[in-house]
């Protein structure tokens, strides 16, 4: 943690709440620190906008943004954000604090990640993403930087103050928002972005985790923006030998320079790495060798040619010697054999000629067929999240004919009526104008709901943690309920908004489901000393307060001691700030001068201020009793309900 003491902000007070006590990390648009919630007495990340942007409307918007776009978020993998306001000229988003560091930190100590290292680090953030994606919001800033791992063992995904609805393809005009290592083509060539923009940054950082580098450099950044654009990013195994074919596979998915060749969002990806990571552990698939450029090596196969005969390759031969008188017969012998020499390499060289050409034809055709010709074959691009039309127009731009017969199947993260998938599946390699099948979502399944309120937390937890997505739960005060009993269980209805899972014995498979779960009553607090009080509310979480000052009368509290807390509108949990009630003791009353008053008219006065009267009786049968003396005398200030003793003039 970067504590500087000459920031003026450390130390302030923000909108009487925050505490700023250090700064955290600064970048272009805020600077991040570290406060205590007074309120709530927690540590908290609060951002604050830089001064010089604060006039800036857009910079303001895209504040506004990012505070908005997290707030729609509800999972583990994405920081939690609090509140957000504006104090003076000071714009303030406050969010959940997580010791620990960035991914950027761990890769400065550490460059190159395990192949378990990197596939964990990268399932917990395409959860987080895959959650934005499914709330139609695009991240556009993905980069180690804004991925926090907590020394708790957390990693979750921050920063979305790019964001933007992932329905939009947003231009950024000449100013491409985001860094530049990580930017997706099509953010450089066309400044637009979709979620498919964020799966390409994933596939960069996934890269630079497995091989310990960026996958272009350059010394200014329109240069590594240029090869972005151009240029394809490779393997990690170019850089670090010890990565796996299939995480290969997935950086290159991730990566393609088409968008529609990569995964349709981050859920997709997320599937996928699941399934490597499962491959992986039984121990992967075998991987031909090759070179280092991925060239086929071809065998020679000239190899398998019988060579020439033994001696044939002497332009000349060493002949016997024979008998003198027989030099023509050695001459003739000696010409003859050259000329046999002659015309066995003239023969071979002609068959190898021809054997060149026909492995030559040979080659071009089989490259013919299998590239371009009758057996060549179409890898099927991904088309999921797509509308049956696009998906159409998609699979048939690659030369696949779509199948009228459609495919259905239940998805959590593919809304109903729109492509899931394809079978065979995406990635698969079939022929030129092979068939293809749409898988279409129909949504979510409904599973039955199991009983969940009234019930132990552990319980509710087992019964639904297999088929739902099981939220953080909710702890609660309450008086009713006994502790660590379900209070009530809260899902998310069709429309987005909290739907209450009492109502409903059915519910969609994988939605999420956040317990409220009793924390028991808040302890009583009455007749204790207040310091005492407190001392009772601290140990179960809660603080007690005088701040503003409630006092009030007590027949049963002595004086100065608590008659008990003032509730909030809201539920009370840990944390919560309750407001304490001081006892006055018994309620001082002054005894009215009644004197001479009819009975009759006196008496509902002394009723009224809360006297127990001592009278003779007769004095209500005779209308003209007027009072004659009071005791204690009046003026006097008693104790209320104190009993007074009434004499009369009867009046006759």
């Amino acid at each position: 943690m970067n504590s500087n003491p000459s920031d003026p902000l450390i130390g302030r007070l923000i909108d009487g709440r925050y505490q700023i006590r250090s700064r955290i990390a600064r970048g272009g648009m805020a600077t991040v620190y570290l406060a205590n919630d007074l309120r709530l007495e927690r540590k908290v990340a609060i951002k604050v906008m830089h001064g010089h942007l604060s006039d800036d409307p857009d910079y303001r918007l895209r504040f506004i943004q990012e505070a908005r776009s997290a707030a729609r978020l509800a999972h583990p993998n994405v920081v939690n954000v609090y509140d957000q306001g504006q104090d003076e000229d000071t714009a303030y988003l406050v969010m959940e604090y997580l010791p620990g560091i960035t991914l950027r930190d761990l890769l400065n100590e550490q460059p190159i990640l395990t192949t378990e290292q990197a596939l964990d680090i990268m399932q917990a953030v395409l959860a987080g993403l895959a959650a934005a994606h499914r709330n139609g919001i695009v991240h556009r800033d993905l980069k180690p930087e804004n991925v926090l791992l907590a020394d708790d063992g957390r990693i979750k995904l921050s920063d979305f103050g790019l964001a933007r609805a992932a329905t939009k393809q947003t231009a950024t005009g000449a100013a491409l928002l985001g860094t530049i290592a990580y930017l997706s083509p099509e953010l450089v060539t066309r400044g637009v972005a979709d979620a498919r923009s964020d799966i390409y940054a994933v596939g960069i950082m996934l890269y630079e985790m497995l091989a310990g580098e960026q996958p272009f450099k350059g010394d200014q950044p329109f240069q590594i923006a240029n090869q972005h654009a151009n240029e394809s990013v490779p393997t990690p195994s170019t850089k670090n030998p010890e990565v796996p074919v299939e995480l290969d596979e997935l950086v290159l998915w991730a990566t393609a320079k088409d968008p529609d060749q990569r995964p349709a969002d981050a859920r997709a990806m997320l599937e996928q790495l699941r399934e490597t990571k499962h491959l992986l552990a039984r121990g992967g698939r075998p991987v031909a060798a090759s070179t280092p450029d991925q060239t086929l090596v071809i065998p020679n196969q000239a190899a398998s040619i019988p060579a020439p005969d033994e001696g044939s390759e002497a332009a000349t031969q060493v002949l016997e010697r024979r008998p003198r008188g027989n030099t023509g017969s050695v001459v003739r012998d000696n010409t003859t054999a050259l000329a046999t020499a002659a015309t066995k390499r003239r023969s071979l060289g002609a068959w190898l000629f021809v054997l060149v050409l026909l492995l030559t034809a040979g080659a071009g055709a089989t490259g013919w067929y299998y590239g371009s010709g009758p057996g060549s074959k179409v890898m099927i691009p991904s088309v999921e999240g797509r509308d049956i039309p696009t998906a159409t127009s998609i699979l048939e731009k690659a030369d696949l004919k779509v199948s009228e017969n459609q495919e259905h199947d239940f998805s959590r993260t593919i809304a109903k009526g729109l492509v899931m998938g394809t079978n065979p599946k995406v990635g698969s390699a079939v022929a030129h104008g092979g068939e293809v099948a749409l898988v279409i979502s129909d949504g979510p399944k409904l599973l039955p709901l199991p009983k969940l309120v009234g019930i132990d937390e552990q319980t509710a937890r087992s019964s639904v943690e297999k088929d739902f997505t099981l939220q953080d739960s909710d702890y609660q005060f309450n008086s009713e309920v006994a502790l660590g009993v379900v209070i009530s269980a809260l899902g998310v209805g069709e429309d987005g908004n909290p739907l209450d899972l009492s109502t409903v014995d059915q519910y969609w498979d994988g939605e999420p489901i956040t317990l409220v779960v009793s924390l028991g009553p808040i302890p009583s607090v009455t007749d204790l000393s207040v310091d005492d009080a407190k001392a009772a509310l601290q140990q179960v979480g809660l603080d007690g307060s005088t701040s503003q000052g409630l006092h009030d009368w007590s027949d049963t509290v002595q004086k100065g001691n608590v008659i008990g807390v003032k509730l909030p509108d809201s539920p009370v949990t840990k944390g919560t700030v309750l407001q304490l009630i001081i006892s006055d003791g018994i309620e001082q009353v002054q005894i009215p001068d009644l004197i001479g008053m009819a009975w009759r008219d006196a008496k509902p006065q002394l009723v009224a201020l809360g006297f127990q009267l001592d009278y003779d009786t007769l004095a209500d049968a005779f209308p003209g009793s007027t009072v004659k003396k009071i005791s204690p005398q009046p003026g006097k200030t008693v104790d209320k309900g104190t009993t007074l003793k009434i004499n009369f003039n009867l009046g006759f």
